[in-house]
């Protein structure tokens, strides 16, 4: 299995970085965790859109969902012609939300592009589906919406995306022994007692209770010093971590 950053700028995107989007690539078969602000276009330097299998929405913020209006520009005026629909996971309400945010009167010619399925078992609980070689696992995690952690396992590896929570032990259980982990990195210390996103030291807490191999820290806010946030995961997690950059390719 290969995981590749595509974007990791945290809530808004970065000088250097769009905002949340990961590929996930296993046996000729590729999806996407998240799509959000200018995600679109940096992810074609790695994949042709036309070849994703499905796309994963952890939440309905802009930073992890927006490009998803382009990406709907994308399938429906390919020269080709229209693209066939593809599975969309994520919150309930996700095609409203999106065809809302493109301006449309309603989501029928969104949904006419992609087949819209919950990520949760459709009251906000966890869930467990297959997606060609990926088997998927999900589990709610704390912020102001719907929203969910994802762990992905194929060929005997597996990776898990925190997507943006509060400290939270289903994140732990969900990741137990996964060979990567990317967690988003909000804070340094210093976060307010009730911040809705982790800290970097708080992510690599997290890891090291999960016990996972590699711990990537991602959702990097721009006014955050890189060096300081790898310090302070590094120092939660017990031993090294990446920053997660742009382009950035892990294989497993």
């Amino acid at each position: 299995m290969q995981v590749t950053v595509i974007g990791c700028a945290g809530s808004f995107p970065g000088p250097n970085s769009p905002a949340s989007c990961y590929l996930v690539e296993h046996e000729g078969a590729s999806i996407v965790l998240d799509l959000g602000n200018g995600a679109l276009g940096s992810l074609q330097r790695h994949i042709a859109p036309a070849s994703i299998d499905a796309v994963l929405l952890t939440h309905l913020h802009v930073d992890h969902c927006i490009d998803m209006t382009s990406f709907y520009v994308y399938r429906n005026y390919h020269p080709e012609g229209e693209l066939p629909s593809i599975p969309v996971f994520g919150p309930e309400g996700t095609a409203e939300q999106l065809a809302r945010a493109y301006g449309m009167v309603d989501d029928t010619e969104m949904r006419s592009r992609f087949d819209f399925a919950s990520l949760g078992d459709g009251a906000g609980g966890p869930a467990k589906f297959e997606i060609g070689p990926f088997t998927v696992t999900t589990t709610p995690t704390v912020h102001p919406v719907e929203s969910y952690a994802i762990r992905v396992d194929a060929g005997g590896r597996s990776v898990v995306y925190s997507g943006d929570t509060a400290p939270t032990r289903a994140l732990v259980d969900l990741a137990q022994g996964a060979d990567i982990a990317l967690f988003e990195a909000s804070y340094l210390d210093g976060a307010p007692e009730d911040a809705v996103h982790l800290s970097a030291r708080q992510a690599g807490e997290h890891a090291a209770a999960a016990e996972v191999a590699h711990l990537v820290l991602t959702h990097l806010v721009a006014w955050n010093d890189p060096a300081l946030s790898a310090e302070q995961g590094s120092a939660g997690f017990g031993r090294e971590v990446t920053i997660a950059t742009p382009g950035l390719t892990l294989s497993i």
